[in-house]
């Protein structure tokens, strides 16, 4: 199977984003941006990634931060609690609340306040993501992984998972030479599949 070959079948088995399956159709609007950041928090917990995205549609809700800050802290948990988002809900729910806040206090609830700020910097950017409660160094690169759909500034966005998945599936470690193996509409599609297989070794196999 050619390097390319090998590419489309992932597109076609696992090339949807972990945004997408959360229901967000991200755009470069203050509300999907916000979602992601959500989803960005609750992905990087040591929990199912499928627990996580159910938790962000259950959250979806409170699509705002003044929404989210408005929430009670009882409403989040029992919102995280339905998608079974355990262990981590009482936790999560005050860092929603705390990270809520913060976004209303420096960006006025937009995010793409935050991007301008970093400047068109990728690791400014990280490290301004990075000021958001339970947002550590795993969130961050999962909104970028995500968010350089939009924000072509990012791209190409491979984290560290994403490269693992490339080299277990004999594909190129390179960030710039795994883009050029796609359009660039579909490179965050890539980051996506790529940590997937990482994830799910019939998928890997099958690719391979």
């Amino acid at each position: 199977m050619s390097v390319r070959t090998k590419v489309q079948t992932l597109l076609d088995e696992a090339g949807t984003s972990f945004a997408g399956e959360a229901g967000i159709t991200l755009a470069n609007k203050p509300s999907p941006l916000y979602r992601l950041v959500v989803l960005s928090v609750l992905l990087s917990t040591r929990i199912k990634a499928g627990i996580a995205v159910d938790a962000a549609r259950e959250l979806a809700q409170w699509n705002t931060p003044q929404k989210m800050f408005d929430a009670t802290w009882q409403q989040r948990v029992d919102a995280l609690g339905r998608a079974h988002y355990r262990r981590y809900d009482e936790s999560t729910s005050t860092a929603l609340g705390e990270g809520a806040e913060l976004l209303l206090d420096r960006y006025h609830g937009d995010l793409r306040k935050l991007r301008s700020k970093s400047d068109g910097d990728p690791e400014e950017l990280r490290k301004l993501l990075m000021d958001l409660p339970r947002l550590g160094p795993v969130g961050a690169d999962i909104f970028c992984r995500e968010a350089q759909l939009v924000w072509p500034e990012l791209r190409p966005y491979f984290d560290g998972k994403a490269l693992s998945g490339a080299k277990k599936l004999g594909l190129p470690t390179d960030p710039d030479k795994l883009a050029d193996l796609v359009e660039g509409h579909d490179i965050a599609r890539l980051a996506a599949a790529l940590v997937r297989s990482t994830l799910d070794r019939n998928l890997a196999s099958a690719v391979r």
